[in-house]
Order: structure tokens, then C-alpha cells, then sequence
């Protein structure tokens, strides 16, 4: 059976900005143990055909991608095409354009279009999955919070989630409540552990903050999620080192 454990590349961006660069850091991504990485922060001029070479060579598997809302939108053969190459059926954005986000109305109508982009998406075979931080926790004229309207008005057998545990947990929410209550439309999680010095919270490697592990990975095999993917913002130490830490922890905790 695959590893539910991938590797955010994110995390490790500043090493991913060149063709060269990015073939390194994946294989020292792999040589970790990580059979999976989600592509987002590495250089824009890479094609795509490199970066999948890359990945295949040093035994990579692409979990999933970031890419803008408005390549979706407007480039729909192309957001295809380049997700076939990658072999990835999860297609995912970092968030929603800033004019959504502007009044609950204004999120109930990106839900809405977001949902035809991707049923477009689902008749070829990809899924859209929506990455959360904890301004979705902010509530609006309704009483909602962003988060609450997406998964209400959104098409819930395609507006699809990436719910981040430490942007829940950021925004004041239970991080197991929210996993349950998406359910099936979660199917990619993002895991990354807060830690504290004083009053500030900051971002840490899995098991070494004050999350609650136990809790959050029992929501996660109860509702089926594919793929826990492991992501640090930013890194109190080296951010290779960072992803190993996470790596070896995640195991130690007896995840797959």
C-alpha cells in the first residue's frame, strides 16, 4: 500500500527554483522516505515535462498540485493537459481570489462558480481541492464563516477540500470537528504542528507542537483522506531537516 505521507514542497521552495535545483531536492525528499510530493513555490520558468522527470527519477509520485483559480478557470485544456502529465488528480489552490473575498456574498458566489470550474474538471478526471488558512474562520453578515459557506454552498460532490490543521487550529476552530465535518470531501489533509514561545504561535514539525495528533489522525482514517502532506510555512531550522523530523515522527506515530 502506498504512504499517506507526502512532502509539501512548499516547505523546501527556495530550493526548488531552478531545473537543477528542484531534481536535487526531490531526490533528497525521497532519500527521506517520502514516496509523494505536492507540487507549489518552486520556479515558474521550470516546464512541466522537467519537473515530472525529475520526480519519476528519483521515485516521486505527484500527490497533488497548487495552481491559480483563474488557470482553472480560464485555461481548462491546459489545467488538464499539465495534471495528466503530472499523473495528479488532485488539483488544488491556495486560496480564493481577493475580490471573493470580500463579504459572505461574495464567497457564496465564488463557491457557486467555483463548483462549475470544477465539475468541468471532474468530466477529466480531476478533483478540486480548496487549501484553507484562518481568515475562512472570519464569520460574515449571515453569521457564517467563509469555510462554512464554501461547504454549504458548494457542489458537494465537487467542491473538494484541503483542510490545513494548523490554519483551523490558527483560526480558533477544532481541527477534528472541521475534518469530520467535511468528511469524504476532504480527501487531501495539510499537516503542520503549532508551537509556542510566549504568546506566539509558530509553526513546528508534526509532533513536536501542541497539536492534537492522536485526534486529528483518527478523523483522518475515519473520513478516508488519501494523502496527509506535510508543510511548514516557514522553518525554525533547516527546512530539509524540518521535513525529515515530520517524516520520522509521523511514523513513529504509526501512520503509513
Amino acid at each position: 500500500m502506498a504512504s499517506k505521507i507526502s512532502a509539501q514542497l512548499y516547505t523546501v521552495r527556495d530550493a526548488c527554483q531552478t531545473a537543477d535545483d528542484f531534481a536535487e531536492t526531490v531526490k533528497r525528499v525521497a532519500d527521506m522516505g517520502y514516496e509523494s510530493a505536492q507540487l507549489s513555490g518552486h520556479g515558474k520558468d521550470i516546464p512541466g515535462e522537467t519537473i515530472k522527470e525529475a520526480c519519476d527519477a528519483a521515485g516521486l509520485k505527484i500527490s497533488a498540485t497548487h495552481v491559480p483559480f483563474d488557470m482553472m478557470r480560464d485555461d481548462l485544456e491546459g489545467t488538464v493537459a499539465l495534471h495528466k502529465l503530472y499523473d495528479c488528480k488532485y488539483a488544488g489552490i491556495g486560496g480564493a481570489p481577493a475580490p471573493a473575498q470580500e463579504s459572505g456574498a461574495t464567497w457564496s458566489a465564488f463557491a457557486k462558480e467555483a463548483s462549475e470550474v470544477a465539475a468541468a474538471m471532474a468530466e477529466h478526471g480531476l478533483v478540486f481541492i480548496y487549501h484553507n488558512h484562518s481568515h475562512e474562520l472570519q464569520k460574515y453578515e449571515d453569521g457564517r464563516t467563509a469555510l462554512q459557506i464554501m461547504l454549504e454552498d458548494g457542489a458537494p460532490e465537487y467542491f473538494m477540500f484541503e483542510p490545513d490543521v494548523y490554519w483551523l487550529q490558527h483560526g480558533g476552530a477544532s481541527p477534528v470537528a472541521w475534518l469530520k465535518k467535511m468528511g469524504k470531501r476532504a480527501p487531501v489533509i495539510h499537516f503542520k504542528d503549532m508551537t509556542m514561545i510566549g504568546r506566539e504561535q509558530l509553526f513546528a514539525e508534526i509532533g513536536e507542537g501542541n497539536l492534537d495528533w492522536p485526534g486529528i489522525v483518527a478523523a483522518c482514517e475515519e473520513i478516508g483522506a488519501e494523502y496527509y502532506i506535510v508543510e511548514q510555512d516557514r522553518c525554525q531550522r533547516d527546512p530539509f531537516e524540518s521535513l525529515k523530523i515530520s517524516y520520522d515522527n509521523m511514523r513513529a506515530m504509526g501512520i503509513e
